[in-house]
């Protein structure tokens, strides 16, 4: 019943997506008397993704569902009690059995946010023994989610706002949870639409589809549609007979594109007259299964033709092999030289969808001036992120009982910021995003028009600032379990995104060798991270 009620929640992580080692220090934390120690960890990465200058924050409403649905079943102790050593206290079981996330505070960047390294998209504190155990699935929700959305984005950008872009990964993606994921956050990124039907029931993301080769191959002309009257889309007059429409069309097509009759396979063309029936008011033709040119093409024009007597007008064309942007730009000839042959005037702009591995190469190809392309349906390059497949992600402990804590290691790119933080955004006087800012949460907020010494990440001299504005960037979502406001629906996120994204430079969005966004230390974090790698007093 609960699922009905929240059919997400069917989606939500289980508390044992997680890695072992986040139970056996559970039980190294109980057995110290520090399971209840208050602890704060940030999640975050240290480079933006595929060699670009910004990421999409995403994936938080996955992981307040998480939390909220944190409870470790009978089962689940049990299979725990039987991984951890055979003389493990049986109080600690117990213990765990009444563990909730009822003390957990979550701080976080909106979804859709603009992220830069560094800056964390998560802070999560509570109990130590809690936060700890909370850091590999959050991980997981947190790292693919925002990749795949920042994929999209840069998807997006290539193809500009006009053509439409169609996620249909699903069959390629890394598992179901993987698909589903994909397909959730591909829209948030930038995307129209997905061919995931789960992705539609449970989160509301829009869904397209009509018809493959199969559909069309298994038809060989000979098959009788059981009634192949349709009436006209006014609903007023007799229906026709659209199967002998059809024929007599076909002859009057092929004449005018110099074809035989009998060249049109009359399968496809039997493919084309069942769906046409099924789906009058959104009929759509995939042209390559045979020939574009000698069979595709005018067996849809004939269909097609025959619907727009009746009144109705067809959804679009598909081509799924050959040099995608070249057959677009003849399909369209062919249907405004048809058009004005037998003054159609609609058939001109009926809309050409486009799908077969498109990366980002060939997506800018097809989204270049001229194009006739006007859907782009991609999968694998969406959804499996190939130029990188993962985000990388951390989730670091930055204090512990009020005291700072901080990774000290031989490679600098891997220590941390200690202490609990506020972020913040500076702007200029016209409204350029400056930089981020991050210092010690006890440190008053920077104000606008006030000039600012901060530390760029990297740098070995401070930086002067006056920022015009300045935007706080996490916002607390979580407090003690409970929910604080209400979390952006999966639209108003994907709006947020892209309205994100048009405040950033061109020269950060830039795809390949863009500039790097700035982020900054205050002086007082810097000079705790400089004092405790020193080894002095706090």
């Amino acid at each position: 019943m609960a699922a009905e009620r929240d059919p997400e929640g069917r989606a939500a992580a289980r508390p044992l997506l997680t890695d072992l080692y986040q139970a056996t220090m559970a039980l190294g934390y109980w057995r110290a008397g520090r399971a209840r120690d208050h602890a704060e960890f940030e999640l975050f990465f240290r480079r933006c993704p595929f060699g670009g200058a910004f990421a999409l924050a995403a994936g938080l409403r996955d992981c307040v569902r998480f939390l909220h649905a944190f409870r470790l079943r009978d089962a689940d102790v049990q299979f725990l009690a039987s991984v951890l050593p055979p003389d493990t206290d049986p109080a600690f079981f117990e213990h765990l059995r009444a563990l909730d996330c009822s003390g957990v505070t979550v701080r976080a960047l909106p979804e859709g946010s603009l992220a830069f390294p560094g800056v964390p998209l998560l802070q999560v504190s509570g109990p130590l023994l809690v936060v700890q155990l909370l850091e590999t699935p959050l991980l997981c929700l947190v790292s693919y989610a925002s990749l795949v959305a920042t994929n999209a984005a840069r998807l997006r950008l290539i193809a500009g706002p006009d053509k439409r872009l169609l996620e249909m990964g699903l069959r390629r993606a890394q598992g179901p949870d993987g698909g589903l994921t994909a397909s959730t956050y591909s829209y948030l990124g930038g995307f129209d639409s997905s061919s995931n039907v789960l992705a539609g029931q449970l989160r509301g993301v829009p869904v397209a589809g009509t018809l493959a080769h199969s559909f069309i191959t298994s038809f060989s002309g000979s098959e009788v549609p059981p009634d192949p009257v349709l009436a006209p889309a006014a609903g007023e007059g007799p229906g026709v007979d659209l199967a002998a429409s059809v024929k007599e069309w076909l002859e009057r097509v092929c004449a005018h594109l110099g074809l035989g009759v009998q060249e049109p396979h009359p399968g496809e063309r039997a493919a084309f007259l069942a769906y046409a029936l099924a789906f009058p008011r959104a009929f759509h033709g995939l042209l390559d299964s045979y020939s574009v040119w000698r069979s595709g093409l005018p067996n849809f024009l004939a269909v097609a033709l025959a619907l727009g007597e009746l009144g109705y007008r067809p959804m679009g064309v598909r081509l799924d092999s050959g040099d995608l942007l070249q057959l677009a730009q003849e399909v369209r000839t062919v249907f405004r030289a048809t058009a004005a042959h037998f003054q159609v005037p609609w058939l001109e702009s009926v809309p050409i969808a486009v799908s077969n591995n498109i990366d980002e190469e060939e997506l800018a190809r097809l989204a270049q001036e001229g194009s006739e392309v006007n859907v782009i349906g991609i999968g694998t390059s969406v959804v499996t992120c190939p130029q990188q497949p993962s985000l990388g992600c951390v989730y670091k402990l930055v204090s512990v009982g009020g005291q700072p804590r901080m990774k000290m290691t031989e490679d600098p790119e891997k220590q941390t910021l200690p202490g609990s933080k506020a972020a913040f955004r500076l702007l200029g006087y016209d409204g350029s995003l400056l930089l981020d800012l991050l210092q010690l949460a006890e440190e008053p907020p920077p104000q606008a028009g006030q000039e600012l010494r901060v530390w760029p990440q990297g740098a070995q001299e401070p930086h002067t600032v006056r920022p015009a504005q300045v935007e706080p960037l996490l916002r607390l979502w979580v407090q003690q379990g409970q929910l604080c406001e209400p979390l952006p629906s999966l639209a108003e996120s994907r709006a947020f995104a892209q309205l994100s994204l048009s405040r950033l430079s061109p020269e950060h969005k830039r795809l390949q060798s863009p500039a790097l966004y700035q982020v900054a230390l205050s002086e007082r974090l810097r000079a705790l991270v400089d004092c405790l790698r020193g080894g002095g007093p706090l």
